[in-house]
């Protein structure tokens, strides 16, 4: 039996997605940018994917700009932002950022801009004085994720960004892990920059999207063509594009009810968990979190040797993000919560989603409890 509880990896894509696409790789294959209606007609269907996108997020559908999914758009917000004004070359952001986000700061750090970082709380929540303390004068872009990858953590957006702004500075969030799973209004919470990707809420891989605030002027971050008003260059994915639009779409309308239903079975399961396998512990317990995350430290047991004993009975769970996968180092983001080493080596994430069932949560609670205690014995750590 396969059971898929690693959502914020990636999710299964709506079979309602796919049936918008597959016209997209058959009959309809022209390229939007022709001149001859095969081609051109197709620019319909992107306004419109343009436009659903736009409704998820509170935006108007000027500001989508498609880009090739979340890290494409994390890059592009913090190359593009960081020299919108260029008196203010500094760039602050938080440890617990996507290595997208805290990668390319590093790059743009060894540039010449300085970077300030903010801490987190126990509870890995953004430090907001913190936040207070590295947002300056010099500040010219505040990068602060809507919701962590790792712990589900939802993080104060509106007031980091009143922060940003009262300081002169633009506001991005990553908010990948976050559309689709929570209502995210960009003009309610004053982003300026927002990323989305839509295989994180059950569209196509490949393709995402760049929020751009209206009147908020960035120089072209692909050159050569005119597509996307000149902003991004390159052929469209018309597939992709119409899938992710048909995603934001289903999203909008499901988001309340897929909500209840995780946050529903994400307390059946870690209940179990706590129940079950003593020394257990939720990260994050008295956070705000996504409704379908959970991450565990299960105490004097090593993640991976859980990893490889779950997967053998079919279940899938991660330790961490999936763009860490092979790292041999501990999560930066549960050290960064004040969890020492050990315990953050003993960390499993679980991710649910809309097609997540009761049977496999009961699946999850019949399976890991002896696998826990099975470790237990032989691992040379007390609990």
């Amino acid at each position: 039996m396969k059971t898929y509880l690693d959502n914020n990896a990636t999710t299964r894509m709506a079979p309602e997605v796919l049936d918008a696409m597959m016209p997209f790789f058959n009959d309809q294959y022209g390229n939007p940018s022709s001149f001859h209606t095969f081609g051109s007609a197709l620019t319909e269907d992107i306004e419109i994917a343009r436009q659903q996108v736009a409704d998820l997020i509170g935006a108007f559908p000027s500001e989508i700009i498609f880009t090739s999914g979340g890290t494409e758009s994390d890059n592009t917000a913090l190359f593009y932002g960081i020299g919108a004004d260029s008196g203010k070359p500094g760039l602050v952001t938080s440890v617990v950022e996507h290595p997208a986000v805290l990668e390319t700061a590093g790059y743009l750090e060894q540039a010449g801009h300085p970077l300030g970082l903010v801490k987190v709380k126990s509870s890995g929540c953004v430090n907001m004085d913190s936040l207070e303390e590295q947002v300056t004068p010099n500040t010219g872009l505040v990068s602060i994720m809507k919701a962590n990858n790792e712990t589900g953590v939802i993080m104060p957006i509106r007031e980091a960004a009143e922060i940003a702004h009262r300081a002169g500075a633009l506001f991005h969030t990553d908010a990948v892990q976050a559309v689709g799973k929570i209502p995210v209004d960009v003009k309610v919470e004053g982003i300026d920059l927002l990323s989305l990707s839509a295989h994180k809420f059950h569209g196509p891989k490949g393709v995402g999207a760049l929020y751009i605030r209206k009147g908020l002027k960035l120089n072209p971050f692909m050159h050569g063509g005119h597509q996307e008003s000149g902003m991004r260059s390159g052929t469209y994915n018309i597939a992709g594009i119409v899938g992710l639009g048909k995603a934001a779409e289903m999203a909008r309308y499901f988001i309340a009810e897929e909500a209840l239903k995780t946050s529903y079975l994400l307390e059946k399961l870690e209940s179990g968990i706590l129940k079950e396998c003593p020394g257990a512990v939720i990260v994050g317990a008295s956070a705000e979190r996504l409704p379908n995350t959970a991450t565990v430290l299960f105490t004097g047991v090593e993640s991976e040797a859980v990893l490889t004993l779950i997967d053998l009975s079919g279940i899938c769970v991660s330790s961490g993000s999936a763009c860490s996968t092979g790292s041999k180092d501990p999560s930066y983001v549960l050290t960064s919560m004040g969890i020492s080493v050990t315990d953050a080596n003993t960390a499993i994430r679980f991710s649910l989603s809309m097609y997540t069932s009761d049977q496999e949560i009961d699946y999850v609670l019949e399976v890991l409890p002896p696998i826990i205690e099975k470790l237990r014995k032989i691992s040379p750590y007390t609990v």
